[in-house]
């Protein structure tokens, strides 16, 4: 299933869905960080299909929380509160993998259902719903690998310290370079999954480096890099993206000026709106295997300009899920 962006038609296949025996169940969003635009489309898209299983009274409630900061222990308290508030379900993108499982394992105690998403916890009472984050990574260094075959020195872009997201795809990305000995990488910094963050990062760091052939990222900070590079007055190296409309855009620009061609992966941000039919299911009575993989948004050269017309501006490439592709991910998983 391979979609860029997706809105009414979706929401008119859910609007024929049964009502389930869910309709007085309560699901709530647990997010930890909203500060880029990967995070903003993933609120999006969750509210569009939460806010409609509302409407269509397949659940009777389905609220999203954002903390103020990217704090373990403020999301521990986050979970606490939606336990006192009585939530059947909750569907967690967690700020840490480990440090939220006392207030996960509360969470089950209490009868409720955790299934997390994108950032995943490890506590066995949840599910967990994740892309392999660390073959993300590698395929980038296989992708340059094809492209570069002579290799040369990269630049690591980082995302947000901590979370078990940047450390699975940097695992990845450490994996391909020790597979392709030719690469090395001769710089890392923490761009934040933000393309502001990832300028600054970047422009902070160019100074010291040798020439860099190519940049390994992680999403939400392609572009930044590229106008770190611009400003320094340094080649443009080849920067794998990671599928912000921004990103696309400037790709785009660059292969019509100078034929310019690299690869774009990102788990999409509607992983969301499968987490939420994940947690009905479960809530509905349906067995479901504790973990669940999903495949990688990838744009190529040739899939650019479709992914580029149907993401809106200032957003991210995207998949939204129907009930009918978490029921289908939870046969296959089976």
């Amino acid at each position: 299933m391979k979609s860029y962006y997706t809105g009414a038609a979706v929401l008119a296949l859910m609007a024929g869905a049964a009502v389930a025996d869910t309709a007085d169940k309560r699901i709530a969003l647990s997010n930890n960080y909203a500060g880029n635009s990967w995070r903003q489309a993933m609120l999006s898209t969750y509210q569009e299909i939460a806010d409609q299983a509302v409407t269509d009274g397949i659940v009777a409630e389905a609220d999203a929380y954002t903390t103020s900061e990217n704090q373990a222990t403020e999301q521990a308290a986050q979970i606490q509160n939606m336990i006192l508030q009585g939530y059947d379900a909750i569907v967690l993108n967690a700020a840490s993998p480990t440090a939220l499982n006392g207030a996960v394992k509360e969470a089950c105690d209490a009868g409720l259902v955790v299934v997390s998403f994108d950032g995943i916890v490890t506590e066995p009472c949840a599910w967990r719903i994740a892309v392999d984050f660390a073959a993300m990574g590698k395929e980038q260094v296989d992708y340059l690998a094809t492209r570069l075959p002579d290799g040369g020195n990269l630049l690591e872009i980082r995302g947000l310290a901590g979370v078990f997201v940047d450390d699975e795809i940097s695992k990845g990305i450490h994996a391909g370079v020790a597979e392709h000995g030719q690469f090395k990488i001769v710089g890392s910094v923490h761009g934040d999954w933000a393309q502001d963050v990832a300028q600054k990062a970047v422009a902070g760091v160019l100074p010291s480096l040798p020439e860099v052939v190519g940049v390994v990222t992680q999403g939400g900070d392609g572009y930044g890099t590229a106008q770190a590079f611009a400003a320094a007055g340094r080649d443009t190296p080849l920067i794998v993206l990671g599928n912000r409309q921004d990103e696309l855009k400037w790709w785009a620009e660059q292969r019509d000026a100078n034929g310019y061609e690299t690869l774009s992966l990102s788990i999409a941000p509607g992983v969301a709106s499968l987490a939420f039919w994940v947690s009905q299911q479960i809530l509905d009575g349906k067995d479901v295997p504790k973990d669940l993989t999903v495949p990688f948004l990838k744009i190529t050269q040739a899939d650019l300009d479709q992914a580029l017309e149907t993401t809106p501006e200032g957003s991210v490439a995207n998949t939204v899920y129907t009930l009918e592709d978490a029921q289908a991910a939870i046969a296959e998983a089976q």
